[in-house]
Formats: structure tokens, C-alpha cells, sequence
């Protein structure tokens, strides 16, 4: 008898299967950690002749708090009782401890980071409700973030935490420590990593979303008038990233090469495939990407950048989930790109921290008015506090801004169409504003 993981995989938030139909699942590489704590590789096999390659930490027969019984319990093997461990508050700190004292064990290397010390006794509780990773914090001081599906080759999040720690930057959690697998290369794949916890923080989206609603609460008040205004904390935001960007260029370089307009030349064919209302208008957006038609200087960058990859702490902003666009292979998220790609994210994410709240009315004039007063005031900041960093303002390259813009929003208006139909119209908007808007990137 075997654990029955075919069940129990799918019920999975963070199972990326959902659209396929699963065909069997195979613990792959099972590494014994203690007698009572396995780590485990999972291969899902597809109907449709893919893979997919998911871990977990196996426990045996451990104590579980109550209400994690049913959602870790994944069932009886060999009259053992067999769970995902991580809602083990004993197993997830034992893991810790592996970290710390850089236990390796076959293939599997638990490795700390020089200097990045941590008690390994603390209160552990599982996040809930992420969607792609399993997250468990120690007692507001360290959190242990597990990636569910492994792909091969270091993680991009792993990879620009450490440069970024190791350079003393102030917008990051800094790295603790990482657990990583030894390929048949001899090159390590990213499995998990823990980085000091955040306390006292905010996330920005929240934030943003809060300032919005202020400002639409006064019918009679300015974005620049109401108590929530958010431009101070967007201009902060803008030097934070514009200083992360710097720091990945001094650490790790820059390079000149052909923009990515072949990627997005093909971005736009899937989403005019998915999305009928583009169809009018793919002219029109492949006639704007052409400028990006030549070389442009590239580096390292965050990749997946908007308000809610960020914290703010009392301090400082933090960039946070530095693992890239979901879905690619680590190799393509891992490739340089030009810092306007973050840039265009952020400047997209104020659109949609604006726009979201009109969903069930898009079409009040006046709330529609002050929406687009809120995204003008705090895109305006966030360029000011880039530039103010960079020393070149994101508005004063209004093509390559403005490409990236629009290849995001095209990318936008497919998931939208997939996901949350309601919501088409916020991308669909800013596309034709952006191709209304010939000499600078909609503001």
C-alpha cells in the first residue's frame, strides 16, 4: 500500500494541474531525513504526455493541530499515518535546524547563509492561501517559503535574495538560508529558502487600495487632499526599486541585447487568439512594440514587479517574490531583461489598485474621474522617485515604457479572459490609452 497522492495532490491549492487531467502520480526520489520526516519528489503525469515534478516533506505518525488534521493528513501506509509535515510544528522546526547546521544528506543540501544565524525553537505556523509555494513563519522571525513545484536550475528568488543580501541592501528580507537538490550536472535546483520575517509590515497593494478608497469617499476632495493620500509612499517605492535595480547592476552586470520583441510578437498572437476585442487593435500594438526593434541595455531585474510584491515596513520598502513570471522555466526567468519591464509592472499595478474598485461600476463617470486623478498622482511619484535614484526618469524613454506597458496589458487582458471576466475591461482601457497616447506612456 502507498500513500494516496493522486487524491490528495490535487486538492491542493497550489497545484497547477487543475486544467489537465491527471493521469498518475509517482514518488520519484524519496530521501530519508529521519525516521519519521521523508523528503519526497512527486511526478504528476498528464493524459496529454507532460509532466510535472511537485515536493514535499513527508511526515510519519506527527502531532498535527487540529485544525490542520484534515487538510495535512494524506493517509495510511503500511499502518503509519502519512502527512504533508510542514503543518508540523516540531517537523518544520527540525528543517530549520537543518538549515543551520548545513546538514546534506544524498542528493539533498540544506544550506545557511554566512552570518544568517536564527534560533531554531520557535513557534512555527503554516501561511495559508498562498497559491503557487507553502510558507511557514517562526515566530515573526525567520519564514521557511517551500517552492511546491520544481523546476530544474536555481530559482531566481533564491539567486537575486542572496546578491542582494550579500550587498547589504535595505529592501529586501535578507537571506538566511536555502534547501537545494544536486543535479545530474552538478548544478543545484532551488527547493526552498528562508529569509528573515518582515514584522510590522504592509503590503502595498493593501496600502493602495485603502488610499483609493479614501479618495473615492470624498466627492468633494483632490487625490493630493484626502488623509490617505498615497503619492509620498509611491515617490519611496520608486527610489526603492530604482536602488534594487542599481544594486543587481553593480553585482551582476549589464549587457547590451536585442529587446524581447519576438516574446511579445508572440505574447500578442496567444492573447488576440484568447481575447476577440484585441483583434481591432493588433496593428496598432505591434506598430508600437516595433520600437523596441534594436538593442537595449538589460541586467537582472525583479521580473514579476507590482504593488503586491512589495512590503513596507517601518523603515523601508521591501521587494519581495523575486521568483519571476509564474509558469516559465527557471532559465527564462532568469534571463536579463530591460529594468523598464518592472517599471511598466508597477505603473500597471497603480492602473489596476484604481480601476479594481469600479469593477461593479465602470461606467460612473465621476468615480472613473478620481480613479484615473489617483493613478496619475502616484505613477507621476513613483517615476519622480526612480529617477531621482536612477538619475534618468522612466517617462523620458516614452517608447520602450511604453512597449512594456502594453506588452503587460496584453498579457493582462488574456488572463483576465481566462480567470475574471469582469475584470477585461481594466486592460482593454489601458491598451487604448496607451496607443492614444503616441508621445508619452498614459500617465
Amino acid at each position: 500500500m502507498t500513500l494516496p497522492f493522486e487524491e490528495w495532490l490535487p486538492k491542493q491549492r497550489w497545484y497547477a494541474g487543475r486544467a489537465r487531467v491527471l493521469e498518475r502520480v509517482t514518488p520519484s526520489v524519496v530521501t530519508v531525513l529521519a525516521p519519521d520526516l521523508e523528503h519526497v519528489l512527486l511526478e504528476a503525469a498528464y493524459t496529454d504526455g507532460g509532466t510535472e515534478v511537485y515536493q514535499m516533506f513527508v511526515g510519519w505518525d506527527l502531532e498535527l493541530a487540529e485544525e490542520f488534521v484534515g487538510q495535512a493528513t494524506i493517509g495510511v501506509q503500511d499502518g503509519r499515518t502519512g502527512c504533508d509535515a510542514l503543518f508540523s510544528e516540531d517537523a518544520a522546526r527540525r528543517l530549520l535546524a537543518f538549515i543551520q547546521a548545513g546538514t546534506v544528506v544524498d542528493d539533498l543540501r540544506f544550506v545557511p547563509e554566512p552570518g544568517g544565524e536564527f534560533a531554531t525553537d520557535l513557534p512555527a505556523r503554516v501561511i495559508e492561501g498562498e497559491q503557487s509555494n507553502s510558507s511557514v513563519i517562526f515566530d515573526s522571525q525567520a519564514i521557511l517559503k517551500v517552492f511546491r513545484r520544481v523546476i530544474s536550475g536555481q530559482n531566481p528568488d533564491v539567486e537575486l535574495n542572496r546578491v542582494l543580501a550579500r550587498a547589504a541592501s535595505p529592501h529586501i528580507a535578507p537571506l538566511l538560508g536555502a534547501i537545494e537538490s544536486v543535479a545530474g550536472d552538478g548544478g543545484p535546483t532551488s527547493l526552498a529558502m528562508v529569509t528573515a520575517y518582515a514584522p510590522n509590515s504592509a503590503d502595498g497593494w493593501s496600502m493602495a487600495i485603502a488610499s483609493v478608497r479614501d479618495l473615492l469617499a470624498e466627492a468633494d476632495l483632490h487625490a493630493d487632499e484626502v488623509g490617505g493620500d498615497f503619492a509620498s509612499e509611491a515617490f519611496r517605492l520608486g527610489e526603492a526599486v530604482a536602488e534594487v535595480h542599481a544594486t543587481l547592476a553593480i553585482e551582476l552586470g549589464t549587457s547590451t541585447q536585442p529587446a524581447p520583441l519576438a516574446e511579445m510578437r508572440q505574447r500578442l498572437d496567444r492573447s488576440v487568439a484568447e481575447v476577440p476585442e484585441l483583434a481591432g487593435v493588433e496593428a496598432a500594438v505591434l506598430e508600437r512594440l516595433r520600437v523596441l526593434d534594436g538593442p537595449v541595455t538589460v541586467q537582472r531585474i525583479h521580473g514579476d514587479l507590482h504593488l503586491g510584491q512589495v512590503l513596507r515596513t517601518p523603515d523601508h520598502w521591501f521587494l519581495i517574490d523575486f521568483e519571476g513570471e509564474p509558469g516559465q522555466p527557471a532559465q527564462e526567468r532568469r534571463r536579463p531583461d530591460s529594468p523598464m519591464r518592472d517599471v511598466a509592472g508597477m505603473l500597471r499595478s497603480f492602473d489596476y489598485a484604481a480601476n479594481q474598485l469600479l469593477v461593479n461600476e465602470p461606467d460612473d463617470e465621476q468615480l472613473a474621474y478620481r480613479a484615473r486623478e489617483w493613478v496619475q498622482r502616484n505613477r507621476g511619484a513613483f517615476c519622480d522617485g526612480y529617477g531621482s535614484i536612477s538619475g534618468v526618469d522612466p517617462r523620458a524613454m516614452p517608447g520602450v515604457l511604453g512597449a512594456y506597458e502594453l506588452d503587460k496589458a496584453v498579457y493582462e487582458a488574456a488572463y483576465e479572459a481566462r480567470h475574471r471576466p469582469d475584470w477585461l475591461w481594466i486592460p482593454l482601457k489601458a491598451i487604448r490609452e496607451l496607443l492614444d497616447t503616441p508621445d508619452q506612456p498614459a500617465a
